[in-house]
């Protein structure tokens, strides 16, 4: 119903304060729009500010750079493989034919610049794969750039380290820490340097400052305010008191996905992600809003998977903070197993295919077969990794960590099948000395060997595990964000269950029904997509009339 009157009148509000909608205020303001930004929390953000904030750009400007190249139709050819068939091939043809022109157009109107990285597509071996380039990799930023807006700046919990990802790729470090040049990493910090998806989001915020926009920060949207079928404004929660947004040319949600939602998950995707990685807050504003409006829902049982571990207690927006399980399963000297000892998967696989495993379900015992999950390492992972926060040689063994002086006792500490473990490994160990994996050929993809150790021979993921004392990590099932939301078409343009469009209602990145799929193209799809679908989005609402 139409309120009598409004708390403020914009033509464009967006919706969350992510990749997706700083990039849809940035476009909608140079399309001469007027723009106002809300945020549910009081930091700027979102889920790109905790991540590595890269976009996966398709045949972008920057291939050339580093000697690739790419075509509309090799980039249409992977994902649209990758999709198996859940997403229409139109928004596959806009999002390849789009994200090139969104990331040339924000890098000559905004401080973001950004490099090709060596970093291969997760699925770089089949049709229209690439072995590197289309992830790109945001510079560093000068968050004293942002003045008082610095301190609103999202902080991530884990290691955002203060340099570009073509630096880290550089140094080698990408999975093995010591190879970092920590004098340089302090002395930028000192200074308020900030990198990766802090970098990004710093850049996309001060192109919206520059602007004039300014997020109404702990803003929480609560309900779509329509007229006739269509969506007329917004009404949110300020300060404890309704406070009624009215947008005439549209809306944008940007709110991210329902991973935080307990409500939600269970009744919408298969398995417990009981680990999620991104900010609290991911509770599944957006899609509750439109769907009590009626829209149309699609790939709701995707997400962005993970592997994921955790130290207990520690915290992050008063939550348990979960960590991606990655160089404890990718690198030399280390298996991932379930509760009967045995491998399940190629450890150092991409963790969105890695994280589908999880989901094996034996009917007989009614249970999943892969939960719960271990990753399994020796002393000589230890004097030369990282374990989430611990590192490399460090004496103190954590309480989190189970640690045994033969394989045997180590399975009777954790509950894994001690034979089963201990012939596991036996097996495991005969494969690393040839340097080839007959059981699920670690090693031998482009995007394994990108996060195993260059310096390990004959395989850079493949290491004995016959070192003790001998260490065992809990894995759990989590993910980054859900991939499910409201329908949309090729302008961003929210679905009706009926099929039409819902007018004035745009929907993008998490908030958005997933133009991946299932599928997971390479590193910062999930940014890739979220910032192009709020290029689209912001171009076709900026352009109605009012």
């Amino acid at each position: 119903m139409k309120p009598s009157s409004w708390n403020l009148e914009t033509d464009v509000l967006v919706v969350g304060t992510g990749g997706a909608g700083l990039t849809a205020a940035i476009i909608a303001h140079d399309e001469g729009a007027q723009v106002t930004i809300i945020e549910k929390t009081d930091k700027v953000g979102g889920t790109t500010a905790v991540s590595g904030g890269i976009p996966w750009i398709p045949n972008n400007h920057h291939m050339a750079e580093i000697g690739e190249s790419d075509s509309e139709e090799e980039a249409f050819t992977f994902m649209k493989i990758l999709a198996q068939g859940r997403t229409d091939d139109a928004l596959i043809r806009t999002f390849v034919e789009t994200a090139p022109k969104m990331l040339r157009y924000l890098e000559e109107h905004t401080s973001l610049k950004c490099d090709a990285l060596q970093m291969p597509d997760y699925k770089a071996e089949i049709s229209g794969g690439k072995k590197k380039g289309r992830s790109v990799g945001p510079h560093p930023f000068d968050t004293n750039l942002l003045g008082p807006w610095k301190k609103k700046l999202r902080k991530s919990a884990v290691a955002i380290l203060p340099m570009a990802w073509a630096e880290y790729e550089k140094s080698n470090a990408i999975n093995y820490a010591p190879n970092l040049d920590y004098k340089m990493l302090m002395e930028r910090s000192s200074k308020g340097i900030v990198g990766m998806g802090m970098a990004t989001v710093g850049h996309l915020l001060k192109g919206c400052l520059d602007r004039g926009i300014e997020p109404l920060l702990e803003t929480p949207a609560r309900e779509l305010i329509t007229e006739n079928g269509g969506v007329i404004g917004l009404r949110a929660e300020r300060e404890g008191r309704d406070f009624l947004i009215r947008a005439r040319k549209g809306v944008i949600l940007a709110t991210g996905g329902f991973e935080w939602s307990e409500e939600l998950k269970s009744a919408f995707l298969p398995g417990a992600y009981t680990h999620p990685l991104s900010p609290p807050a991911c509770e599944g504003d957006g899609l509750k809003m439109s769907m009590a409006i009626g829209a149309a829902l699609g790939n709701m049982s995707e997400v962005w998977g993970v592997p994921a571990s955790f130290i207990p207690g520690e915290t992050y927006d008063g939550h348990q903070l979960y960590r991606l399980s990655m160089p404890e399963r990718c690198l030399p000297h280390t298996i991932m197993v379930n509760r009967t000892g045995r491998r399940f998967v190629d450890e150092s696989h991409n963790y969105n295919d890695v994280a589908k495993v999880f989901r094996v379900f034996d009917p007989v015992p009614y249970q999943f077969s892969n939960v719960p999950a271990w990753c399994i390492f020796d002393q000589q992972y230890r004097e030369k990794y990282w374990v989430l926060s611990l590192m490399p040689r460090d004496p103190k063994i954590p309480q989190w960590l189970t640690v045994a002086d033969s394989l045997e006792a180590l399975g009777e500490k954790t509950g894994i099948a001690p034979a089963g473990l201990k012939e596991t490994i036996e097996r495991f160990n005969r494969f690393a000395r040839e340097g080839k994996d007959p059981d699920f050929q670690r090693g031998e993809t482009a995007y394994d060997r990108y996060c195993g150790d260059p310096a390990h021979t004959p395989n850079p993921c493949l290491g004995t595990i016959e070192k003790p004392p001998f260490y065992a990590l809990p894995v759990h099932l989590g993910c980054l964000g859900t991939k499910g939301g409201p329908r949309t078409d090729a302008h961003g343009r929210v679905l009706h269950i009926f099929g039409q469009p819902i007018e004035g209602l745009y929907a993008a990145g998490n908030a958005m029904a997933g133009v991946s799929g299932p599928g997971y193209c390479g590193g910062g799809c999930t940014i890739g997509l979220g910032m192009t679908w709020g290029y689209i989005a912001a171009k076709h609402a900026a352009r109605k009339p009012c």
